[in-house]
């Protein structure tokens, strides 16, 4: 059986032509999230010939991913040369009524490529040593420390700073956020010392982890994560019950041809069930998840569904889906 479904997978693939200019678009400026995505698909495809071209990284930030959607449905939504990178924040957005006219049912879902999960950091040199000082000083004195995130009020970002501020009983009103476009300012801003604390996603700040330029406070996980990560306590053995899983993907347009969308799925499919991309995700500080096609497309309208309820808790829910 499995030979069979190998030869499958090729038999499909073959059927479908090779994209002639294959491009990611990253929703944001580069360093963040976004450009981690493209930049694994990239290596994935390319190293293992599933792509003979080479796959070019494309910028596009505007309202984390609303500007790249609009886009792609507007004016490329038959283009099958271009994937476009989303995250958890994406869906959230989706699910807020954020991207305009446009929800959940007006692009093809494509391909989860792997999972983060939030965290909570401040500078290396910060007096707070976990969590529970954080929002400590946040309930003293809500106005002394800024967060900084790479979203609006309302983004994932946002959510979990003010999930864990509900459970220590501070309203999130009264909170100081700052709002950037993309991981990669939130994390220059944090080291200028121009916010006190950001809330993001652990891929994007490990360079600085490693270089112990920041402390992760906290990690929402279910569990402490493998590896070198183990030292990093959880929100939720602070006292803090938040688990905020990130999924990593890709999406095409409404209109991309059976066949264009075909050779990314089985593209896709193909490669993460390989070794070699276990390791490449694993360089690119990911963990575990890999749906496409069908599958692919019913969890995202499920995770968007639970956003949803989410949301509406504190009245950020602004069209019907």
């Amino acid at each position: 059986m499995a030979v069979l479904a190998s030869a499958l997978l090729l038999v499909s693939l073959a059927a479908a032509a090779e994209p002639d200019d294959p491009e990611c678009i990253a929703p944001a400026r580069p360093g963040g999230g976004f450009d981690l995505t493209c930049k694994l698909a990239r290596a994935a495809l390319n190293d293992s010939k599933l792509l003979t071209r080479p796959l070019r990284i494309t910028y596009m930030p505007g309202g984390i991913g609303a500007v790249a959607y609009n886009t792609v449905v507007a004016q490329r939504p038959a283009d099958g040369n271009i994937i476009v990178a989303f995250s958890g924040g994406s869906l959230l957005n989706l699910a807020q009524g954020k991207f305009g006219k446009y929800n959940v049912n007006d692009v093809r879902w494509l391909a989860g490529v792997g999972a983060d999960y939030g965290m909570i950091a401040v500078r290396a040199d910060s007096p707070y040593q976990n969590l529970k000082q954080l929002v400590a000083a946040v309930k003293a004195n809500p106005s002394e420390i800024v967060f900084g995130a790479g979203g609006t009020v309302g983004s994932q970002d946002w959510i979990k700073t003010v999930l864990i501020a509900r459970q220590a009983g501070v309203s999130h009103q009264q909170m100081r956020y700052v709002a950037f476009e993309g991981g990669g300012e939130t994390t220059t801003a944090l080291l200028g010392g121009h916010i006190q604390a950001a809330s993001g996603d652990l891929s994007e700040v490990m360079p600085q982890l490693d270089q112990r330029k920041i402390r992760v406070l906290a990690v929402m996980s279910d569990k402490r994560l493998p590896g070198r990560l183990s030292a990093i306590p959880t929100a939720r053995e602070q006292g803090f019950d938040i688990v905020w899983p990130i999924i990593r993907g890709f999406y095409v347009g409404p209109k991309v041809s059976a066949a264009d969308y075909a050779y990314w799925e089985t593209s896709f499919r193909k490669v993460m069930a390989t070794p070699q991309f276990a390791r490449l995700r694993e360089g690119y500080d990911l963990f575990p998840f890999s749906l496409t096609g069908a599958q692919m497309d019913a969890y995202v309208k499920r995770q968007v569904q639970e956003y949803r309820k989410i949301a509406t808790q504190f009245g950020l829910v602004y069209q019907t889906l």
